[in-house]
């Protein structure tokens, strides 16, 4: 069982490229305080005025680590992975301190099977979602996509014909396509809950939850 922690504990992010900066950037923007580790100092010098802390250290090395208090933080993030031995190193490192939560990239299957043997709570894959997005995006069908889980999908839409000027409990979309239509957004208005009784018009955006392939075969209904 995944420990459960306060909302504002801090974070330690190790590994500066692109996936672990922007991972530490939002943090330091939800006002989390974020220690920051790189072996480049190049990237820890252009990182240390925009998250609390940013400091340089081999992460591979479990006396550096400890040097700088990795076994007090209760959520690790590695963003290391240009090297798999050296993401696989790390968050054993991690599990060997006793960091209650870590989050790991993976590049691969295989390399997030080992992330997972060794201790990793979570395990991303941030270029195949990213990719699996996209597809969904380039296809015209959607206009945001994200995956939950293994088949349970969020998508924003424009609304298919036979949905639009009547009330969702009259429409039915989910007795008839097995997905829920949950907000809806007015041009000039933010997104509201959708209810029953809310009527879609032709100007609006939805956004529908459901399994990939039953949001597949909806978005792919007459525009």
């Amino acid at each position: 069982m995944v420990e459960q922690l306060r909302s504002d504990s801090p974070v330690l992010v190790i590994g500066l490229g692109r996936f672990g900066a922007a991972c530490a950037g939002e943090l330091d923007r939800l006002d989390r305080d974020v220690l920051a580790i790189d072996d480049s100092l190049d990237l820890v010098q252009k990182w240390s005025e925009r998250v609390t802390h940013a400091v340089q250290a081999d992460a591979r090395n479990i006396e550096a680590l400890k040097q700088i208090g990795a076994q007090d933080f209760q959520v690790a993030v590695v963003a290391v992975g240009s090297s798999i031995e050296a993401s696989v190193l790390i968050t054993a490192n991690l599990v060997d301190l006793k960091v209650p939560q870590i989050w790991a990239k993976a590049v691969s299957q295989s390399h997030g099977k080992i992330l997972a043997r060794v201790g990793a709570n979570h395990v991303i894959y941030p270029e195949r979602e990213a990719g699996e997005r996209v597809a969904h995006l380039v296809s015209g069908r959607m206009l945001d996509f994200i995956r939950f889980d293994d088949d349970f999908v969020l998508a924003k839409m424009y609304p298919p014909r036979f949905i639009r000027g009547v009330g969702l409990n009259e429409s039915g979309v989910r007795s008839k396509y097995n997905v829920t239509v949950v907000g809806v957004k007015s041009p000039g208005k933010p997104f509201r809950y959708a209810e029953a009784t809310t009527v879609v018009t032709n100007h609006d955006l939805i956004i529908v939850s459901g399994t990939n392939s039953d949001i597949e075969r909806f978005a792919s209904l007459d525009r």
